[in-house]
């Protein structure tokens, strides 16, 4: 796309549109998205995730002790489509279907598939092979693809087609919507022709939170984004200013203050117009993250819970252009193939979203109509004195809050290049004292944080969803170029032009 005449945007669609053909362990048509783009004078925030159907009250799930995970009862609207229209519309120079060429050419024509893929194609046929759909579109010849084997899916075409041919009309108002809603009223689900006619995606801004002089931007609820914010400025009130990269009390103290933000943010966070008890400002309020620091041991792992601010399968990629334009872009089903719901003859997984309500009455995040579910994709950028500064993402679930503020300290404040800050070895909280390292930790380190009380468990660092896969774009400074890291856990490549 850059070399046709486009810019950042254009690469940035045309790249997340491929890749719901050539990855759809992660991400597909139905899919969700978010963004956040630097225009070369301010910086904008998109959210595209879609909202519940008007059927699901809470009522629906009355006996379920959990929000369903697989199946039509986890299918949120698909908000993906629309985060390209809106882009492109707003930002692109190319024109939209120009975007679905490669896309199509590799649904059409068929494409070798990479052994991380499947991997991770095969695990998951093993679960969903039953769910409505999904053999029939992702298991050719009874089973998963295996590696290097060609892969071809003309009903993905014909619906890449339909969306490039309407600028998304298709997909929400036309014949692709069609489809979906008699293929979910065949199953007895709740959603409906008339909750995708609904879907419209947001320029919503973004939420920051500064250490020293770099300020990180995320989007606002509901997604997990404002956790990295409350991470970053709980670490402010801290000495970690004065540790280096890989020093055990750095990680210590980088742990703890995760656990504080991510209590926070399971208890709190929810769709932003339902946020009325405890609201973004209460939970990043200076007084209150300070607060929050003063609750980390510097010599004890803790869990303290939740505070009181009041008291009463993704995936990422980031694109820069010379013209100074950076994109920092994210699309998910959030568990690989999503829900495992896949619509005959279009190539459509339908994501699984809906797994993020609460059935808690008294959580903000509580399930009902036409509501946005608690996100965990998170795209982030990084604003300095002198104007931006990074585009980055680390795709993995409920590894991304933590990644993102990982990335922020080792480039930003331990002057680590984009490479060597990916390349790192990383740790992710769990549940109470748990904490996730990667076996590349140094032994030492790993004793000196048990001796702390903290409860580690070690994994492979081809754990690509435990630890995420981090992409990052760095501006250099006065602008003059680019340095980019991608991720070795997972497929995918930092290019230039």
């Amino acid at each position: 796309m850059l070399a046709q005449g486009g810019n950042a945007a254009d690469a940035a669609l045309a790249a997340a549109i491929t890749l719901t053909v050539v990855e759809p362990t992660g991400n597909g048509i139905g899919s969700d998205a978010f963004a956040i783009l630097w225009d070369g004078t301010a910086l904008h925030g998109l959210n595209a995730s879609g909202r519940s159907p008007a059927g699901w009250t809470p009522e629906r799930f009355a006996g379920h002790d959990t929000m369903p995970f697989h199946g039509w009862e986890s299918v949120t609207v698909p908000g993906a489509v629309s985060a390209w229209t809106a882009l492109s519309r707003r930002f692109g120079k190319l024109a939209f279907a120009t975007l679905f060429e490669p896309a199509i050419g590799y649904a059409e024509n068929g494409f070798p598939v990479s052994p991380v893929i499947a991997t991770l194609w095969h695990r998951a046929a093993q679960q969903l092979s039953s769910q409505p759909g999904f053999a029939e579109t992702f298991m050719p010849e009874g089973r998963a693809p295996r590696a290097g084997a060609y892969f071809r899916s003309p009903g993905h075409a014909r619906t890449l087609r339909l969306i490039a041919e309407t600028e998304g009309r298709a997909f929400y108002e036309g014949e692709i919507a069609a489809e979906i809603a008699a293929f979910a009223a065949e199953h007895g689900a709740a959603l409906t022709q008339a909750d995708l006619a609904a879907n419209s995606p947001d320029w919503c801004g973004t939420i920051a939170k500064s250490f020293d002089d770099t300020t990180l931007h995320e989007i606002p609820p509901n997604g997990q984004g404002i956790a990295a914010l409350m991470g970053l400025g709980i670490l402010s009130q801290t000495g970690i200013r004065d540790m280096d990269a890989d020093d055990p009390q750095a990680l210590h103290l980088q742990i703890e203050a995760m656990k504080l933000a991510l209590r926070d943010a399971e208890s709190y966070v929810a769709d932003l117009d339902h946020m009325k008890s405890i609201t973004v400002e209460d939970l990043l309020d200076d007084g209150y993250l300070a607060t929050r620091a003063r609750e980390i041991d510097p010599a004890k792992a803790r869990d303290v819970g939740a505070g009181a601010p009041k008291h009463g399968g993704t995936v990422y990629l980031t694109a820069a252009d010379a013209s100074g334009m950076m994109v920092s872009f994210i699309q998910s089903n959030y568990a690989g193939f999503g829900s495992g719901v896949v619509v005959p003859g279009t190539g459509v997984a339908l994501q699984n979203r809906g797994a993020g309500f609460s059935l808690d009455p008294a959580h903000q995040n509580h399930v009902g109509p036409g509501k946005r579910p608690f996100h965990t994709i998170i795209p982030g950028f990084l604003m300095g004195p002198d104007g931006p500064q990074m585009s980055f993402g680390v795709m993995g679930g409920p590894m991304q809050a933590q990644g993102h503020v990982q990335m922020v300290l080792r480039t930003q404040l331990w002057g680590q290049d984009p490479q060597m800050a990916v390349d790192a070895p990383r740790w992710r909280v769990t549940d109470g004292l748990g904490v996730a390292c990667e076996t590349t930790v140094p032994p030492a380190t790993i004793e000196t944080l048990r001796a702390m009380g903290h409860q580690i468990t070690l994994e492979a660092p081809d754990n690509a969803f435990g630890f995420g896969g981090a992409q990052l774009i760095h501006r250099l400074s006065g602008g003059r170029g680019y340095v980019a890291g991608s991720d070795p856990r997972k497929d995918g490549a930092a290019m230039g032009f």
